[in-house]
């Protein structure tokens, strides 16, 4: 491997913030928008078309952070091993990775089942209207809480990097490779 890990450490960082900021513009701009239909049966499909012509983008962007997470970890392996901090930071960073997936996934599906429904009444795509059906109003409260769940989950995986980016720094690096082997 590369002293470097620009490509790795590239994908990395641009597909997380790819999705944090897709995330943020969908939770503030799509849903927001929906709300100025003029006819509440647009709600959701307004909002249903925006989130399908984001998907493939996020999918997209959501590989190349994975993806480039895994080259970064191949080209770190030793000092993840040797310098204090770093494995802690990686875990870390790994848990809310799987959390924001897990996050994303589940707002996917049930994006999915509101958009089975077809045209249904709404205040906006997040937020149900005494008209919109039963199944379709829980699918929307919870979609209200995750469009800001995952965008915390995705910008704390960047700040997490940005710290990991820090540890790499030569007084940094030398002082957790100090204290890993001289504990006291």
């Amino acid at each position: 491997m590369s002293e470097t890990n620009t490509l790795a450490r590239s994908m990395h960082d641009l597909g997380a913030a790819v999705w944090t900021g897709g995330s943020l513009m969908g939770a503030i701009g799509l849903n927001g928008a929906s709300e100025a239909t003029l006819d509440a049966r647009e709600s959701t499909r307004v909002a249903n078309a925006g989130w399908s012509k984001w998907t493939p983008v996020n999918l997209a962007a959501i590989g190349a952070h994975v993806i480039g997470g895994i080259g970064l970890l191949r080209g770190n392996k030793g000092r993840l091993v040797s310098q204090k901090g770093a494995m802690t930071t990686n875990v870390t960073k790994t848990v809310l990775t799987a959390a924001a997936l897990g996050a994303t996934a589940y707002s996917r599906i049930l994006g999915e089942k509101i958009m089975r429904n077809g045209d249904v009444s709404a205040h906006s795509g997040v937020d149900p209207d005494s008209g919109t059906p039963d199944d379709v109003a829980k699918a929307q409260k919870q979609l209200a809480t995750l469009q800001w769940v995952i965008p915390a989950l995705t910008g704390s995986i960047v700040i997490l990097g940005a710290v990991m980016g820090e540890q790499q720094r030569p007084t940094w690096a030398a002082s957790g490779i100090a204290r890993r082997l001289l504990p006291n």
